[in-house]
């Protein structure tokens, strides 16, 4: 059937059921009806529209009278439809774009054109804190499923006519709405172009997993580097303030995250409660959350190190030695318990809320206290794994925690297999792997170090007050 419809509303119908099959798909439902002497049909998807609205436009819609009705689909939006979201449908790809999407259709005799009227709603949960970026100060809301509810969160924060919101649409089959969102005075227009023409090239059947597929769809990066190229937040607040700043967030439909561009790595490591203290405060959970980080990837290849070159250790530091018998060789013990805290972490998120507690004393009990006395591991290993299970849960970013996990595990059997040359070789190799990293739009990993700018690096490390030309921005 060519783009433009037929003005014969038999013809028309069929076609739809046809292309809907409509006598197969029982939520899709549709309703004929009279208005203004002419016969017309309502298309929809049960569980999308809002009942009350509807029944308000039906009332309004019967009480229309044949000398009324105008000559074509546009005069009767403008004339006879006191709705507000109101648009003209006039293609075969704009008409499955919004039936599929939950919008009602109204489809009219003698009207070449059919009338899309947005009335929908979608089963949403309430906007509450995240349960993974939660703060211990400020605004208690979190990012939901629902892509309007989203956008509806920015907007209360930033209201500026400079704030953009662009829709496109990402999947031959799914169809998944994806939101552009900057600040146009402020966004980088070549990384913003950038960013649009790789969208546009996506041919997917599917976003199957929304965020990540587009991700791994807008950049392929190498796959043996594990630094994450995005910055993802459930959080309003932040997603405002990197906006504010001249980032690009990406938001998808279905998702209660927002995806924000370009990142480098102190990016992903600030977090929102830097900002919800004083300066001085900030600064200090900052740079503590850097160097907890840091020990997270030393500490136990460091222990390994020593342990293996005891001659090396001080005398202020002996009591770091292990005294008890050994067993399995410690080599061994790091990496059995590397992935044991995996394995704990994967139950505990299959694990019913009910059952949570029972699994986390079993689990301290077998681990913390029987593995040692049984003879399996050591109690100084025990510390220094806890230490390190512990120390990736200072950040939010997951992407981030297992990117420096795998450079412990590679910093471990590097140390445990050539000695010192390996330790300084695995640790080379981490520092390689974060400074030849690039972010989407091609800049330094890690700006302002590389290229060096003062006043980025005092607001990266250190978290200052804002300068005088921000507060009257």
């Amino acid at each position: 059937m060519p783009n433009a419809f037929s003005t014969d509303f038999t013809k028309n119908k069929k076609y739809i059921d046809q292309l809907f099959q409509v006598d197969k798909s029982f939520d899709l439902i549709y309703r004929v009806v009279t208005i203004g002497g002419r016969t017309s049909c309502f298309y929809f998807i049960d569980g999308f529209c809002k009942d009350e609205v509807m029944e308000k436009i039906m009332e309004y819609l019967y009480a229309i009278t044949p000398d009324q009705m105008p000559a074509d689909a546009h005069a009767f939006l403008k004339d006879q439809l006191p709705y507000g979201e109101i648009d003209l449908v006039a293609d075969e790809e704009g008409l499955i774009q919004r039936v599929l999407s939950g919008v009602p259709i109204l489809v009219i005799d003698g009207y070449d054109k059919f009338l899309a009227m947005d009335f929908r709603t979608y089963p949403a949960r309430g906007v509450d804190e995240p349960e993974k970026d939660k703060v211990m100060r400020g605004s208690k809301d979190g990012f939901v499923e629902t892509l309007v509810y989203n956008t509806a969160l920015i907007r209360r924060r930033i209201r500026s006519p400079q704030l953009v919101m662009e829709m496109n649409t990402v999947g031959r089959s799914s169809r998944t709405d994806v939101v552009i969102t900057y600040m146009s005075d402020r966004v980088e227009q070549k990384m913003l172009q950038d960013i649009k023409d790789r969208l546009n090239k996506i041919d997917i059947d599917a976003l199957t997993m929304n965020q990540e597929s587009l991700a791994e769809c807008l950049y392929q990066h190498k796959w043996y580097n594990p630094f994450p190229k995005f910055k993802f937040t459930e959080r309003p607040d932040t997603t405002a303030a990197s906006i504010l700043e001249g980032s690009i967030v990406i938001l998808v439909d279905t998702s209660p995250s927002a995806m924000i561009l370009p990142t480098s790595v102190f990016d992903i490591i600030e977090d929102a409660d830097d900002y919800y203290f004083p300066p001085v405060t900030g600064t200090y959970l900052r740079l503590s959350r850097i160097l907890i980080n840091i020990l997270a990837v030393l500490l136990t290849p460091t222990f390994l190190l020593l342990f293996d070159n005891p001659q090396w250790i001080p005398d202020s530091l002996s009591f770091i030695q292990i005294t008890d018998p050994i067993n399995i060789p410690v080599f061994l013990q790091l990496l059995i318990l590397e992935f044991a805290i995996d394995g704990l972490r994967l139950a505990s998120l299959n694990t019913p809320s009910m059952f949570s507690t029972p699994l986390s004393v079993v689990a301290g009990i077998v681990l913390g206290d029987y593995t040692v006395s049984s003879g399996w591991f050591n109690s100084e290993i025990m510390l220094y794994m806890a230490f390190v299970a512990v120390a990736n849960y200072t950040q939010v970013s997951f992407e981030l925690g297992y990117a420096l996990k795998f450079m412990r595990l590679i910093l471990i059997c590097t140390t445990a297999a050539f000695g010192i040359y390996g330790y300084i070789g695995g640790i080379l190799l981490t520092i390689i792997c974060i400074v030849c990293n690039k972010t989407i739009s091609g800049k330094s990993y890690i700006y302002p170090l590389l290229p060096f700018n003062y006043n980025q690096f005092m607001r990266r490390f250190c978290r200052v007050s804002l300068p005088k030309s921000e507060k009257q921005r």
